[in-house]
């Protein structure tokens, strides 16, 4: 006997020894990812981030956990003295009390276990925003509360409530499973008679049976044999073993749905019933009452289901309940009724305060309530002067695009197949002394391009190279992009931009992990025949000492990085290398814009990165993508800066009314610092973000009506207007610009959109955002008059489809294997005038061919001008010498001409010096094996050749 319990602690000892193993094997892929992360928010200089979750967690989960399993286990002591006491048993299992409470105790671990991964897990980062919530400085019309408790601290309440609610139905399970625990090895005598005919049924009426896995309750018979009066008096038995439990735990129940229905008091900030977002007539008129009676029904319940179960009046237990359910079923009705036949016949006045709430809470909760309007004539009187006199905003004007511009930077400026552009950015730069907007560009490598080999991938081609630069405004002769920097290295025509650390280890492309520092030196670019080779003077990296070569290597599952003889002591692995990747791992609490963009200061390249706190909790504010439960609120308070050398990675609250923002500062002191801390020349290139920008026109189709009246009725909703893009009509997106802003002194980068009335094509307001200095994110309205029509985009489109010339040479080009497209419309305005500018692209039918800007049209009321260059089109509109001095062709290098502000023609010596130089350009790319450059410059040269023959 003494062997066999030996050998039966001996199994259990290696049962739990087994089930310990299995533990830490499964979990042996998180504590590894747990210690690489811990390492690179190291190497960030960001623990403190690392360990706040953490933290949290485990002060919050820990006592969480002790609290739960203590009460559990006490519970279910008591359930199991209560069953004992109450009920006459007999043994059906050989099982120790020792046992029992141990099972018990293992119960209440695995319930406290589940229940504690469930609040950490959701509840942690709620907690910290509730504690260190900050004063919005408003409050909502309704109840009077500020802003912040439905912003910050709500959300957590009502997790706090339904957790609960989730904990009492867990007791509920727990305490069933108990007892069918407890009565399959102390099965109630009762269970072997029926109580009316005193007639034994041996375990539930059917033959004696080897007990199964819960003992003789397992073995349950056929209830249709049963006699129906044994069956009712065994369930009230075993309500009455259970009623303490029942009642209590049923109690807590009813208090909490209480809890519940006074939370949705203020959900019905979000209603979506009838005309309007939020609360209205009906909601609180009907259903605000609603929920305060049924506040007090359960209060009402939980007292009479604990004493009904108590004094086992079932009938008492479940009156209140049925009557919140009868209450909410006939609030429903009636709430049906009012709005169908009160509030709708009568809507505008039923509703008129509530639409006012609606339209002044979603102004403010998208920043629109801050917008200046300013009515602007739309004259049409500009003269010759008028254009001299704005000649800095006449010269940024773009008559590049985006696409075409990618497609040749990769085209002409990739130099290997490895390189690539992702994007490209529109930013402003002091260019040679004036300030000008630029297409900018990240040579990046395309990991997808390299070998697959480990060695490649991971130590030898570690980083992109340079960038190239040109300006929106000015093209070459053949069409293309005037390039300002370009080439590897990177040779820049600007005094004021010079490339000083080319290398990008940290970009938008860059998902491989690489290994710096190795006896292997890197690939840093090609030169010709043969490449350079450079190593790595970053601060970036975690350094590889043995361990942290083993725990990467299990990461990353290579056993190349661990047995490497290319790694030495001095090596360094840089990880989530990729942008969006990297800020998504610092701070995934906060949104971020999927375009990020390149800037240039001090001859060092960074990104930046605008991020937004949002929420849904904002009252009465409509979300911005029209679904339910979606975000109705955003600010973009947060630019992150990395240095795509080091990886240096920085967070800046740019806007310190934000709550959020500022709840954020006090969660992460540091990593949140102020804007104060940006450096000026950084802090130059910030943008209004496109994306945040287009949001705002969106809802302020709307919502710049201010009259609830009219905006019930509809009268001035908005639309954003139309263009004809390539050959298609689609709605326009925000352009950037370089503009002297009506009634300001100075040129300014901004960014605009303009609006139509809905359903029709004149142009009815531009709305403007503001880029530089004190004046960024203030946000402009220029109104136009309404007493006569301001031709929009479309009006525009439609003049140039009817414009004979125009429409001849679309049909010719059409004719001769080639395709024509439209670029973006911009509209400019110019003291109290508009100007519409579109570019016109030729492309060749071939899938190798670039578009190329051959024409550019200028409207200006209800003329149009259609002339090879910008300058042209304004001496047509303006006079001979209006375009004097507007750059728009380029005065150097690749495939440029001469500028010619007057249109005046391009000498013989000139084309001769510039067709010499396309081809040795073309022997160079031929020689470095460049084909794409060489097309490129044998095009060139052809062009030249051709004008060469036209004028001899």
């Amino acid at each position: 006997m003494k062997g066999g319990m030996e050998l039966k602690k001996g199994r259990v000892g290696l049962g739990a020894v087994l089930a310990i193993l299995l533990v830490i094997i499964a979990s042996f892929g998180t504590i590894i990812g747990f210690v690489t992360d811990f390492l690179w928010f190291k190497e960030l200089a960001y623990t403190s981030v690392f360990f706040k979750k953490l933290f949290t967690q485990l002060s919050l989960g820990v006592p969480f956990f002790l609290v739960i399993a203590c009460f559990t286990y006490i519970y279910l002591r008591l359930i199991k003295r209560d069953y004992y006491k109450k009920v006459d048993t007999k043994d059906v299992a050989a099982i120790s009390e020792k046992v029992i409470n141990n099972i018990s105790l293992g119960v209440a671990a695995l319930f406290a276990i589940v229940a504690t991964m469930m609040i950490t897990t959701t509840f942690w980062f709620e907690i910290l925003k509730f504690i260190n919530a900050t004063s919005y400085g408003a409050v909502d019309p309704i109840f009077g509360r500020d802003i912040s408790f439905y912003l910050l601290k709500l959300p957590l309440i009502t997790k706090i409530i339904h957790s609960l609610m989730l904990l009492i139905i867990g007791f509920f399970a727990i305490t069933f499973v108990y007892y069918l625990f407890l009565m399959s090895i102390r099965q109630p005598k009762f269970f072997g008679k029926d109580p009316d005919s005193n007639v034994e049924y041996p375990e539930f009426g059917k033959e004696q049976k080897k007990p199964g896995a819960f003992g003789s309750f397992g073995n349950l018979g056929d209830f249709g044999n049963k006699s129906n009066a044994y069956y009712k008096a065994t369930g009230k038995e075993l309500l009455h073993i259970a009623g303490r439990q029942i009642s209590v735990l049923g109690a807590c129940f009813f208090l909490m749905l209480g809890a519940n229905f006074f939370l949705q008091q203020f959900n019905l900030l979000y209603s979506s019933r009838g005309f309007l977002y939020g609360a209205g007539y009906t909601d609180i008129n009907i259903t605000l009452w609603q929920y305060r009676i049924l506040i007090g029904l359960s209060v009402v319940a939980a007292i009479a289901f604990a004493v009904g179960i108590g004094r086992k009046k079932y009938k008492l237990a479940i009156a209140a309940p049925v009557l919140m359910i009868v209450v909410s079923m006939l609030a429903s009705g009636v709430g049906y009724t009012v709005q169908s036949f009160i509030v709708a016949p009568d809507e505008l006045n039923k509703e008129g305060k509530f639409i006012d709430y609606n339209i002044k809470m979603t102004q403010m909760a998208y920043g629109l309530d801050t917008i200046e309007a300013r009515e602007f004539p739309a004259s049409n009187q500009l003269t010759k002067q008028d254009i001299a006199n704005n000649v800095e905003t006449i010269e940024n004007i773009r008559i590049n695009d985006y696409e075409p511009t990618k497609q040749f930077y990769n085209q002409r400026q990739s130099i290997r197949q490895y390189y690539s552009f992702h994007g490209v950015d529109v930013d402003r730069y002091i260019v040679n002394g004036r300030y000008t907007q630029v297409f900018l560009s990240a040579r990046e490598i395309d990991e997808n391009q390299l070998q697959d080999q480990w060695l490649t991938r991971h130590i030898k081609y570690t980083h992109g190279y340079g960038v190239t630069l040109s300006k929106v405004n000015s093209i070459t002769a053949s069409g293309q992009p005037d390039m300002m920097i370009e080439g590897i290295p990177p040779v820049s025509k600007v005094d004021e931009i010079q490339i000083k650390r080319p290398e990008i280890y940290y970009g938008e492309l860059s998902n491989n992990y690489v290994i710096t520092n190795t006896n292997e030196t890197e690939f840093d670019y090609p030169s010709g025949d043969s490449n350079v080779y450079t190593t790595y003077e970053g601060d970036g990296g975690i350094p590889l000492t043995l361990i942290n070569r083993i725990l990467f290597s299990i990461k990353e599952q290579s056993l190349k990085l661990l047995i490497s003889t290319n790694i030495t002591g001095e090596s360094k692995i840089l990880v989530n290398r990729n942008i969006m990747d990297r800020v998504n791992k610092i701070a995934p609490f906060i949104a971020y814009d999927q375009n990020p963009y390149s800037i240039v200061v001090d001859g060092k390249h960074y990104w930046m990165i605008d991020a937004y706190t949002t929420s849904n909790n904002f009252p009465y504010s409509v979300p911005f993508n029209g679904v339910e439960n979606s975000a109705n609120y955003i600010r973009n308070s947060i630019k992150v800066v990395i240095d795509a050398y080091s990886g240096e990675t920085k967070y800046y609250v740019i806007d310190e009314t934000d709550p959020m923002a500022a709840t954020l500062e006090k969660i992460f002191p540091e990593l949140f610092l102020p804007a104060t801390e940006m450096p000026e020349k950084i802090a130059a290139h910030m943008r209004y973000p496109e994306a945040l920008f287009q949001i705002q026109a969106d809802i302020y189709k709307r919502y710049h009506m201010n009259d609830y009246k009219v905006f019930y009725q509809g009268e001035d909703i908005w639309d954003i207007a139309q263009e004809t893009y390539e050959q298609e009509q689609i709605s326009m997106t925000p352009n950037y610009y370089i503009m002297k802003m009506p009634g300001e002194e100075n040129v300014e980068f901004t960014i605009s959109i303009p609006f139509t009335p809905k359903s029709k094509n004149n142009m009815s307001a531009l709305l403007v955002g503001r880029n530089d200095g004190a004046d960024y994110g203030k946000l402009v309205l220029f109104k136009l008059p309404k007493d006569r029509t301001v031709y929009g985009p479309m009006q525009i489109e439609s003049q140039i489809d009817q414009d004979t010339e125009i429409s001849k040479e679309f049909s010719l080009w059409g004719q001769k294997g080639s395709t024509y497209s439209r670029g973006n419309m911009f509209i400019v305005p110019i003291e109290d005038s508009f100007l519409y500018v579109e570019p016109i692209y030729l492309k060749a039918s071939n899938e190798s061919s670039l578009p190329e800007v051959k024409r550019v049209i200028v409207a200006y009321g209800d003329k149009i001008a259609y002339k090879p260059t910008l300058a042209e089109a304004l001496d047509s509109l303006f006079g001979a010498g209006a375009g004097d001095g507007v750059v728009t062709e380029a005065p150097e290098g690749t495939g440029t001409e001469i500028e010619q502000p007057t249109g005046g023609a391009v000498t013989l010596d000139q084309l001769i010096e510039q067709a010499v130089d396309a081809y040795n350009k073309a022997v160079e790319a031929q020689t470095a094996g460049d084909w794409s450059s060489y097309g490129g410059h044998l095009k060139d040269l052809e062009n030249y050749l051709n004008q060469l023959k036209g004028n001899q």
